[in-house]
């Protein structure tokens, strides 16, 4: 993608961009000449900075907008600002969410909720809100980052993996009422990713025989993640849509 100014003259929303896959979006899109409006939780130098770092490099337009997607008043104040900042919106990315580990039985409901909060109805509060942008100029691209959890349904994932799997059905279903305003809702399940989430809450043991079941004997960088949610945002997969784009290396 770095022949290409593939996404010049687009503006995209990118949530959870202040790290791991989110972060390597960000650069991606900025690479390729698209004006960013970067969502994260809070605000912080560490951030500020690598974005007055990446569009200086680029030469393009990063807003920043903080929300907690666990805090309904926050994504509703988190709307207003981003809809003051554009009517151009062309790209949506939900790409932020939270990992969970623990037995069904050990799990209680709230804890479930919460799961389903950020990683599902955080994604259909601002996807709800935002695609009349969209409809209105009758262009764009809904990417939702889901995960391979959703078909592998490990043990300990009941919480996670369903919340990821009610991801790809709203997708599917938002990209039939969405075809005929020429936008396209595709969503990518990734496997094990180098990032700080692959880690937490999951011993070495665990981890390495998750890795040898991958065909390729490694985990994704981040930069293999964005790739193809590049692709689903250009008009290279202009005749893409309501589709799930495993990236996993062969799981």
């Amino acid at each position: 993608w770095k022949i290409k100014m593939l996404l010049k003259g687009k503006i995209a929303l990118i949530t959870g961009s202040n790290r791991g896959v989110g972060l390597s979006i960000l650069k991606k899109f900025s690479e390729n000449g698209a004006e960013v409006i970067a969502c994260a939780r809070n605000e912080s130098e560490e951030f500020e900075k690598m974005i007055f770092d990446i569009s200086k490099k680029y030469k393009n337009k990063i807003t920043p907008v903080y929300f907690d997607l666990r805090k309904e008043n926050e994504i509703t104040k988190g709307l207003e600002k981003i809809e003051t900042i554009s009517n151009k919106i062309e790209i949506i990315v939900n790409n932020a969410g939270v990992n969970q580990v623990s037995l069904f039985q050990m799990s209680s409901i709230d804890k479930i909720k919460e799961v389903f909060d950020i990683n599902f109805f955080s994604h259909l509060k601002l996807t709800q809100r935002l695609m009349k942008i969209l409809i209105k100029n009758k262009k764009g691209s809904i990417i939702n980052i889901s995960s391979n959890a959703a078909e592998e349904c490990d043990a300990g994932r009941s919480a996670y993996a369903s919340s990821k799997a009610a991801l790809i059905a709203f997708t599917k279903v938002l990209s039939k009422e969405l075809g005929s305003f020429n936008i396209r809702v595709n969503a990518i399940a990734p496997g094990l990713t180098n990032t700080d989430m692959m880690g937490k809450d999951v011993s070495k043991k665990i981890l390495d025989a998750a890795i040898n079941r991958v065909a390729l004997k490694r985990p994704a960088e981040p930069e293999e993640i964005s790739d193809v949610v590049m692709f689903l945002a250009s008009d290279l997969s202009s005749y893409v849509s309501g589709e799930v784009v495993f990236v996993t290396g062969g799981y």
